[in-house]
């Protein structure tokens, strides 16, 4: 079985209190007053009625009916030039990606879905951290390659990691191309 306490006379006298300041407050918010409101209201239905800018005109769009016949199919190669053959510089730069290489795991991705983490340094040298895509970061150094574009580290530094990528320029032809792979905020 329960048993009621009595209140005491101070907390009776507090709980009184907080009552009397409550209804104060509530009688407080209650005015009749809305004249200012009123005056309000008329001078907004007082005011100019504005003109309504007419619906923009409507574009007609000829219609256009594609003819395929006398054109090159898309899906099958173009057929080489005899002048374009005679034009062939590929060797002329020297430049070409080495295919026989093995690819590193960084290869995989493209370089703007890695992000540089940080360095580490030892008595090796400095390593950068990357992390991949899908969440993994990778340690990396000088003569590594990242990137789809056979992208190679010459150079880490603390807030940056410089690469040369080598891309396809004019058909058979390569060229390089520095990158630059920066500390993530």
């Amino acid at each position: 079985m329960m048993s009621v306490k009595p209140m005491s006379l101070a907390s009776n006298q507090s709980l009184s209190l907080i009552c009397v300041v409550l209804s104060g407050l509530l009688t407080a918010c209650g005015g009749d007053d809305v004249s200012d409101l009123t005056k309000f209201i008329q001078d907004v239905k007082a005011r100019p009625k504005g003109a309504i800018e007419p619906l923009p005109e409507k574009k007609i769009v000829e219609s256009f009916v594609f003819k395929p016949e006398g054109l090159r199919d898309p899906f099958r190669p173009t057929e080489k030039n005899m002048d374009d053959a005679s034009l062939d510089v590929s060797g002329v730069s020297g430049i070409r990606p080495d295919t026989e290489r093995r690819k590193e795991e960084l290869e995989a991705f493209s370089l703007d879905s890695l992000r540089m983490m940080g360095t580490l340094k030892d008595q090796r040298g400095i390593w950068g951290l990357i992390r991949a895509k899908d969440g993994t970061v990778h340690s990396v150094q000088v003569g590594n390659h990242m990137g789809q574009n056979y992208g190679k580290i010459i150079r880490i530094l603390e807030d940056k990691i410089e690469l040369m990528e080598i891309v396809p320029d004019k058909p058979g032809t390569w060229r390089e191309q520095q990158a630059t792979l920066a500390l993530a905020e």
